[in-house]
């Protein structure tokens, strides 16, 4: 069996194509696996890491990159077009499945061109322009949320939830103190990091009694470090966390963006967040999905543009104090968990491959 996976661009997108991949290898060790994507996105750092084979195709972003950017972007549709049938002609898949990101367009419009059963994931609960369209070419829809039914033909929606690479969290040491895990997505997120290190220092009668673990991203690694070092908190500062289960295990609470990815691991370990969703995010879709974490009960949600410091440290401070709350907030998180989505994915990928066999 040959696989493509599609798509990419961002951590959000690229994990949950992981654990499908991870997923598809334990059912059967011989499934040929190749990635799709862009040299610019993570999955040409990440990939190489997981011992993918990934192509490439010359598409860019057509948002925010003014007339130049836009021609250029326009001119690397049919380039990537013509790029995805090429190496579509030459792996010569059973199945494509599309991630999102720049990459999942072309190259799921080729694979519906040279007639390969086609679905596409989509991991928000308001889709995207590109998703849109593609849902009404492709096979199979996979949402993560009931509601992003609407958007698509119902007759090819199967509501899966969004895959996450770790089904459970290790065994990890707790020490007596109340860790809180601050990141911003795999990039990491500068206004974030700032309104963090302002609550730390409304926070320093706390100090004995909170850790912090902090993914700041590579541009605010060395300022935000040095400045963890002014305060009294015991601090772990990493430009980005290669095993972000461990750090999920060992924290109590998390504060962090609203991206499809996060939320999903949130709801699958069971996390209580402060979430602050990235403003500029296409469609605002980070806003809709941190709404329906706090429209259940299972997080707290400050707009990007409400961020401060002082608000920041307030709220830790209040769920610090209010254990009973943090834990209904983790029982509440863990309720919407779907622990089965990558099985659920690759279980209808299969059924579609072998219709078409019969």
């Amino acid at each position: 069996m040959r696989l493509i996976i599609a798509g990419g661009g961002t951590g959000g997108h690229l994990f949950p194509g992981l654990a499908v991949a991870r997923e598809f290898q334990r059912r059967d060790a011989m499934t040929e696996i190749l990635f799709v994507g862009t040299e610019m996105g993570i999955e040409s750092r990440v990939l190489p890491r997981e011992g993918f084979p990934l192509a490439t195709i010359p598409i860019k972003g057509m948002k925010g990159r003014g007339i130049g950017g836009l021609l250029q972007a326009l001119y690397g549709i049919p380039l990537s077009l013509f790029r995805s049938l090429r190496i579509i002609r030459s792996f010569r898949p059973n199945c494509i499945i599309g991630l999102g990101g720049y990459a999942s367009g072309p190259f799921l419009l080729a694979g519906k061109i040279s007639g390969i059963r086609c679905a596409i994931m989509e991991q928000n609960l308001r889709p995207g322009f590109t998703n849109r369209l593609l849902g009404r070419v492709v096979d199979r829809v996979f949402t993560s949320y009931e509601k992003s039914a609407s958007y698509f033909p119902r007759r090819k929606v199967i509501e899966t939830g969004n895959p996450v690479r770790w089904q459970t969290l290790p065994q990890v040491e707790k020490g007596g103190q109340f860790t809180l895990l601050i990141f911003g997505g795999s990039a990491g997120a500068h206004r974030i990091n700032l309104c963090a290190i302002e609550a730390m220092k409304r926070l320093r009668g706390l100090s004995s009694m909170l850790h912090i673990i902090h993914q700041t991203g590579e541009t605010d690694f060395a300022a935000i470090k040095t400045t963890y070092g002014f305060l009294p908190f015991e601090a772990e500062v990493f430009p980005f966390i290669e095993r972000i289960d461990e750090a999920y295990a060992r924290a109590d609470l998390v504060v962090c963006r609203a991206g499809a990815g996060t939320v999903a691991e949130l709801t699958v370990f069971g996390k209580a967040a402060i979430l602050v969703p990235y403003p500029y995010a296409a469609y605002d879709h980070q806003r809709f999905n941190a709404e329906a974490l706090r429209d259940h009960g299972a997080a707290e949600l400050i707009l990007d543009a409400e961020l401060s410091g002082e608000r920041l440290a307030e709220m830790i401070r209040a769920l610090y104090l209010d254990r009973r709350r943090l834990e209904a907030m983790g029982d509440a998180t863990r309720k919407l968990g779907k622990t089965e989505a990558a099985k659920k994915i690759v279980d209808e990928c299969l059924a579609l491959m072998e219709r078409r066999e019969a």
